[in-house]
């Protein structure tokens, strides 16, 4: 089990719970989260045991986005006497931050997000690369950006309006206004709110449970399949599932499952 500086990691029954852990700085992400994310969802992806990740946030928020003490170190970083160098430096280190929050999207394991509190800024783009999103009944979201003078720049603008709609999305970045758990949930941004943040993770957590007990190799399917449908035409998807399943239909999966159903027992798959 890796160990992480920002992060906490543990894994029970099949399920990763990967929570952020700088609770004193309202887990504001600086630059060893942002790699140690990465990091994490590569571990949980290349790990077999592992069939679905939570992700939560310690202390009182879920997380009040990107550290501000590293945004202000980015000058020094990008820093040449070449201006267009400079900027290549800058591009770099934007992609950079990209990748890390895309790991949750690459890894093969649903990842579902639990979010109370606050989820501000850099925190609206983590979540919008998981499978699912919940939150407990007092959580807020803001995409802050606009209010330092910046585009959001990994993956809010791109995400966002396909799971709420182009002019909310709009709405919500023009504006920077706060909306709460209740407004999540009619705008379809979270699936479901809870009471609060204890009963969030219990029932995320039962979610998750739900998921690990079905076919290992199906789950890492329909992920990879609705992915990658929402970037291509309903024909491009038909195409890519028919040559999927012709290749992974015919597994040690379905006969289990097709034998426990014809038994009326539980099936039991390999990782």
């Amino acid at each position: 089990m890796p160990s992480f500086e920002t992060l906490t990691l543990s894994v029970e029954d099949h399920i990763a719970t990967v929570r952020l852990n700088r609770p004193e700085k309202l887990n504001a992400m600086n630059a060893a989260m942002w790699d140690e994310i990465r990091a994490v969802f590569r571990h949980i992806d290349e790990t077999p045991e592992i069939r679905v990740a939570i992700l939560e946030g310690e202390g009182k928020a879920f997380t009040s986005g990107i550290d501000l003490q590293m945004m202000m170190g980015v000058g020094a970083q990008v820093r040449d006497d070449c201006d267009g160098r400079s900027r290549e430096k800058l591009r770099r280190v934007i992609l950079d931050l990209q990748d890390a929050l895309t790991s949750l999207e690459r890894c093969r394991k649903p990842v579902l997000a639990a979010v109370h509190g606050a989820c501000v800024g850099g925190g609206i783009d983590l979540i919008c690369c998981a499978d699912m999103r919940y939150c407990s009944a007092e959580a807020w979201f803001t995409i802050k950006e606009i209010d330092i003078g910046m585009v959001a720049d990994v993956g809010t603008l791109q995400r966002l309006p396909r799971l709420i709609g182009e002019g909310m999305a709009r709405e919500l970045a023009y504006t920077a206004r706060k909306f709460d758990a209740a407004e999540a949930k009619h705008m379809r941004l979270v699936n479901r709110v809870f009471d609060s943040p204890e009963a969030l993770r219990a029932g995320v957590r039962e979610i998750a449970v739900q998921i690990a007990a079905k076919s290992p190799l199906s789950v890492r399917g329909v992920k990879e399949m609705i992915s990658y449908t929402r970037d291509h035409s309903v024909a491009d998807g038909l195409n890519y599932i028919a040559t999927w399943n012709a290749a992974m239909l015919m597994s040690n999966d379905l006969q289990a499952a097709m034998l426990a159903g014809a038994s009326k027992s539980t099936p039991v798959f390999k990782d």
